[in-house]
């Protein structure tokens, strides 16, 4: 009878050992917060990190100079840049995208896969090309490595190239076996053949950025460049506005950055620069009369809304306290009112990657001799497609402005490629974020205006200086990055890819 209850004991303590045990495994799962979530839900999510407003708190625009601040409580035109932020977090929930979809397919041969590594490519090159090397193979691997080395800008740029030739792959696999797995998609409806056409505009985007370094033979820039116009079954791009990736507005839950709601507010605080309207002008651009009102001081001369040197702009190295008082006396023409200001949804969406870009992006690579081809003809097509974009339709207009001797393509030459970087410029207009900046960077077209109003020694910087926290929690990787690029970590200096 002893050893009876001895074992009694004992399978009581094994079984509450048991129990115990589970119960504390148990207690590490919060009943409050998923374990799981649709690759749907994080899908939609990624997209919204990836989304850059027209106007970007009119910062991004107005470091692109295509208008400026006129009044100092609302800001200033100075490149008084510091810091800016990592894109981690976003791609960390592109890696659990990936893991919940595959939980569903049961494979990496699906839809949200292949939009994993567009995105991997997409937000690692946007880290590179605000800071230049960045963590990037070492990069998201949780408490195994709390301090990741930096990647050179040309490893990371490799590496999103090869990225984008997976996601092509996996996007015509998926689009072969008729896969529509695919929700919550903000941008093409789920639509995975405008996605794959997306994926190669944008490897385009890339290559173009790394024109300083065509003749890399480990980059392979132009062999890639043609791989993709010589094999469009394989690589298909944008054929039209339709194919745009867009970011649409809506007058409830995102409404247009200006609006009837802040008119009252800040409607003419701000007013256009001269590089972009000032081009505009001088090219009798119909986009003129779509963007900007004339200045009143234009009008009260006797000029009317429909002449061209009624519309004037602002030199962006102005001090602001000039740029404020002629403001004040109508010597600037200020953003479009009724068009900007007239709605909460907004006159347009907001492009994020486009066609009107890839075709100048075309445009500028038979220019180079990267690829043959008629460059003219895809300069006219991305001018035609910016300004069916303003709905300037008419054809005879536009074949007037085409025209032109001064927008008539001057040919394969350093005026060809002069004319068909500042059509990018215009046709950049509050779309595709950074872009605008990235291109001036890059070729210094269109010249930008420096002054007292710009500051930074009369500098236009180069670049952001890395987050706070890299000094503070990854610093020997941090130094040993900064050191071997700069020097030390200067928005004036110039990273791999501008040199």
């Amino acid at each position: 009878m002893k050893s009876f209850k001895n074992i009694t004991i004992l399978a009581l303590l094994v079984f509450g050992m048991s129990a115990c045990e589970k119960s504390f495994e148990d207690l590490q799962v919060n009943p409050n917060q998923p374990a799981s979530a649709p690759p749907s839900l994080i899908f939609q999510g990624v997209l919204n990190d990836m989304a850059e407003s027209c106007w970007n708190d009119n910062i991004v625009m107005r470091y692109s100079q295509f208008h400026l601040c006129n009044y100092n409580y609302y800001g200033n035109n100075e490149y008084n840049w510091t810091t800016s932020g990592f894109d981690f977090y976003t791609l960390n929930n592109v890696k659990l995208m990936e893991t919940e979809a595959e939980k569903l397919a049961g494979s990496t041969s699906n839809p949200y896969s292949a939009l994993g590594k567009f995105f991997k490519a997409y937000f690692s090159v946007r880290m590179s090309l605000k800071f230049g090397d960045v963590p990037f193979s070492q990069a998201l691997q949780g408490l195994d490595n709390t301090t990741p080395v930096y990647d050179t800008q040309k490893e990371v740029f490799a590496a999103a190239l090869n990225l984008l030739e997976e996601a092509n792959d996996l996007m015509a696999a998926a689009i072969g076996k008729n896969d529509n797995s695919l929700q919550g998609d903000i941008y093409l409806g789920n639509d995975l053949v405008k996605w794959q056409k997306v994926i190669n505009t944008y490897k385009l985007r890339l290559l173009i950025h790394l024109s300083k370094h065509a003749d890399d033979s480990d980059l392979n820039v132009k062999g890639r460049f043609a791989d993709v116009l010589n094999n469009p079954s394989q690589f298909p791009i944008m054929e039209g506005l339709g194919d745009n990736m867009a970011y649409i507005y809506n007058s409830s839950t995102n409404t247009y950055p200006t609006n009837p709601g802040n008119s009252g507010f800040d409607a003419g605080r701000y007013n256009h620069s001269d590089t972009y309207l000032g081009l505009l002008v001088s090219l009798k651009d119909p986009r003129t009369f779509v963007v900007a009102d004339p200045a009143p001081a234009k009008l009260a001369q006797g000029l009317t809304e429909n002449d061209f040197e009624a519309y004037v702009g602002a030199p962006a190295g102005e001090g602001l306290d000039d740029m404020t008082f002629k403001m004040g006396n109508g010597e600037y023409s200020a953003i479009d009112q009724e068009r900007y200001y007239s709605t909460f949804s907004g006159p347009e969406p907001c492009i994020q990657i486009g066609y009107a870009e890839l075709c100048f992006n075309i445009a500028e690579a038979i220019n180079r001799g990267w690829v043959s081809g008629d460059a003219g003809e895809w300069y006219n097509r991305g001018i035609t497609a910016s300004m069916n974009f303003y709905g300037i339709t008419d054809a005879t207009a536009l074949a007037g402005y085409l025209a032109q001797a001064e927008v008539d393509y001057a040919g394969n030459n350093a005026d060809g490629l002069e004319q068909i970087l500042t059509q990018k410029y215009l046709a950049f207009f509050q779309n595709s974020g950074w872009e605008a900046f990235y291109n001036q960077r890059r070729t210094g077209v269109p010249v930008f205006h420096i002054g007292p109003g710009t500051g930074n020694g009369d500098r236009i910087p180069k670049r952001f200086q890395y987050p706070a926290s890299e000094r503070n929690t990854n610093t020997a990787n941090y130094d040993e990055a900064v050191t071997r690029q700069f020097g030390d970590d200067d928005i004036n200096g110039l990273m791999w890819l501008v040199k």
